[in-house]
């Protein structure tokens, strides 16, 4: 059997009140593909998946939209691979991004390899689905070669059969992910391949926290972490907040994907508050860290004056897409302006046919609604 060995990941002491400490994989760092730690005592990465079909023809709007999500916190950007013809369109367009690209590919191993001709700068494969020993074998050669970690993918819809008669039989769902998973990495580690990182994907709140806690204790593989097929957004951010709350706080998870049937935006948004919510749950965890805009703003009531709602869907994407640590207020009309939001760096509200704009408790300037987004603005560049 040939053997080989992957760069070894160093640990990082991020002390034991960080919760699990895990391995360290370094996903990009070659080329033009700017580096991503995850694990060990690095910051917990925010990763999406492009959502629309993608043709050469796609390229230069694409980039464009893969800046935005990157300004918007997102570090990691993960693409479906069904056929060779899509091999070559991602690949293309690792060649014209400097954010990491995760190819993922079902099936057919030759669309991994085509993959990794290219800056691709990680590959998801199901070991269960990808063929034999010797398919995933010639995967796992190729992306040795090339610093290319892989993520090892369970979904609880693609269980080995025995597993899925288990189930049937009462064995425990969340055991039979950690199982599935399990051996993909022992097999994963016969072949002397330590550069991976595993998840396992349930659409089941409990199941998606009781695997993690049982496989985190087993190994110190970094840890992709979310509920799948949560639904849309309300639905899908209320699902993925119970679990990766959860988790987070206790230490457990290296990287997320919020998914959501929405946008890609969205996703990175709903990544950025969860993790924001569990470093307020836990600040003692450092890998919580956090950073942008925090954005305040009220629910809107009978009381309002000026429109915080439609203000705060105008800027929102803007605001997250901002290299600042400050917080940003909108709210309605006097009672919740300066008053309740005298903490915020920068605020908006309404009083009477007037609006104000705020910083801290103090305001600053006295304004027509007309001119809210104009002045709102050239007090941000303030900041």
């Amino acid at each position: 059997m040939v053997m080989f060995f992957l760069r070894i990941s160093d640990k990082i002491d991020s002390g034991m009140e960080n919760g699990r400490v895990s391995k360290v994989v370094k996903i990009g760092g070659f080329s033009h593909v700017r580096p991503v730690e995850i694990g060990g005592g690095f910051p917990v990465v925010i990763q999406t998946m492009w959502k629309d079909s993608l043709s050469p023809s796609d390229l230069d709007d694409a980039v464009l939209r893969i800046e935005a999500l990157g300004s918007m916190g997102c570090g990691l950007l993960r693409f479906a691979v069904p056929d060779i013809q899509s091999a070559e369109t991602v690949g293309r367009l690792s060649e014209m991004v400097s954010m990491p690209i995760a190819a993922d590919i079902h099936f057919d191993y030759k669309i991994a390899l085509r993959c990794m001709d290219f800056p691709v700068a990680k590959i998801r494969i199901n070991p269960g689905n990808i063929g034999g020993k010797d398919k995933v074998f010639a995967v796992l050669e190729k992306a040795a070669a090339g610093n290319i970690p892989v993520r090892i993918g369970v979904n609880a819809g693609s269980l080995p059969q025995d597993l899925r008669r288990s189930l049937d039989e009462g064995m425990d769902a969340a055991e039979a992910l950690v199982q599935a998973a399990q051996r993909e990495m022992a097999f994963f580690e016969e072949f002397g391949f330590t550069d991976y990182l595993v998840s396992m994907k349930a659409s089941g709140i409990a199941d998606t926290i009781k695997a993690n806690r049982i496989l985190g204790e087993r190994t110190d593989a970094p840890l992709h972490v979310g509920v799948t097929e949560a639904g849309p957004l309300t639905a899908g951010v209320a699902r993925n907040t119970a679990a990766l709350l959860t988790l987070l706080t206790e230490g457990i998870g290296d990287t997320i994907r919020v998914s959501l049937s929405d946008t890609m935006e969205n996703e990175v948004i709903a990544g950025r508050e969860i993790i924001a919510a569990a470093a307020e749950l836990a600040p003692e965890n450092a890998r919580l860290k956090k950073r942008g805009v925090r954005i305040v703003s009220c629910p809107r009531c009978g009381r309002h004056s000026f429109d915080s709602c439609g203000f705060t869907t105008r800027w929102t994407r803007k605001l997250y897409a901002l290299d600042k640590d400050i917080t940003v207020a909108v709210m309605g009309c006097e009672v919740n302006g300066p008053g309740e939001a005298k903490h915020a760096d920068l605020g908006i509200t309404g009083a009477g046919d007037r609006v104000l704009i705020f910083k801290r408790d103090k305001v600053i300037r006295t304004i027509d609604a007309r001119e809210a987004d104009t002045v709102f603005e050239e007090e941000l560049e303030k900041l």
